[in-house]
């Protein structure tokens, strides 16, 4: 249902919550990631988690203020021949506000207010 083209390289179902395939995208956010996109020389960027439900949110043992939530949030999975210092300096670099460093990959979020973080 959601299979809808929202930019050049995303489609809306990348961004449902995994309980309902309910979305809630800022506009903003998508923007950013096309930008971050062309920064890491075009490389397909995998949405590991956009918009997330309450219920979804807690399940995944989310923070209370997910960002997810808003509509706001996106997880990407760590690209083949970059760090996940790398991805987070191009983040900062595309204008992401939030930027949170994880094994797997970085968050990013378009929250009115810089916040970073590493939890490696």
């Amino acid at each position: 249902m959601n299979d809808i083209k929202i930019s050049p390289h995303f489609k809306l179902k990348e961004f449902q919550s995994r309980d309902t395939q309910e979305v809630k995208i800022s506009k903003e956010l998508i923007d950013k990631l096309e930008i971050l996109r062309s920064y890491l020389e075009g490389h397909p960027l995998v949405i590991n988690s956009g918009y997330r439900t309450p219920e979804h949110n807690e399940a995944v043992n989310g923070a209370p203020q997910s960002k997810h939530m808003d509509g706001i949030a996106a997880d990407i999975r760590k690209l083949p021949g970059y760090t996940i210092d790398e991805m987070a300096e191009q983040a900062e670099r595309a204008g992401f506000t939030g930027i949170g460093k994880y094994s797997w990959g970085i968050h990013v979020d378009v929250r009115p207010y810089d916040a970073r973080w590493d939890w490696r």
